[in-house]
């Protein structure tokens, strides 16, 4: 039985593709529920569920939910993106560690934004312009996001602290927050 694919519109021409506009931004994460969007790469979850501690800790968020994607290198499914939106306030994308699925995480992101939700997409920075790609394809040249200093794979769970904490003033600085 033939199966068929989705493909992203490299032309950008799909409906809503010049839909820029960021979702409001929150002024405090105290108490908003934190969705971590992971990819399925290597130490994606443990840099996500690092990221949710250091939210909770230290800007008073929520409970966070984590959720999978199937593939890392295409966007999230609309089912997914819409329950990721129906259940919580933010969202944190990660991690671009590749090409496809650094312009993955920023194509989550946008689609995110799309929905209502503040999201702060992670890529490495190795893979910087494939998530700058993504963004223009998608009709958001604009969009911001994170690159991480690439590799993110092969680390230890300390250096995947060390990570987090680094990314840390620049999320909440997309997300809107002041620390």
């Amino acid at each position: 039985m033939a199966m068929t694919e989705l493909l992203l519109d490299p032309t950008g021409m799909e409906e809503g593709a010049q839909d820029s506009t960021l979702s409001p931004r929150p002024v405090s994460l105290k108490g908003l529920t934190i969705g971590l969007l992971d990819n399925t790469k290597p130490n994606a979850t443990l840099l996500l569920e690092e990221i949710g501690r250091l939210l909770q800790r230290h800007y008073g968020a929520g409970e966070s939910k984590l959720y999978t994607k199937d593939y890392f290198g295409t966007p999230a499914k609309d089912e997914l993106l819409d329950r990721i939106a129906d259940e919580v306030d933010f969202v944190i994308t990660a991690v671009g560690d590749c090409g496809s699925c650094s312009a993955a995480s920023v194509a989550d992101g946008i689609l995110l934004e799309r929905r209502g939700i503040p999201t702060a997409s992670i890529t490495s920075d190795s893979f910087l312009p494939s998530g700058e790609a993504m963004a223009r394809v998608m009709g958001f040249p604009g969009f911001d996001f994170y690159a991480v200093k690439h590799p993110v794979a092969s680390l230890s769970s300390e250096e995947i602290k060390d990570r987090a904490q680094t990314a840390l003033p620049e999320l909440l600085r997309i997300l809107g927050v002041e620390e």
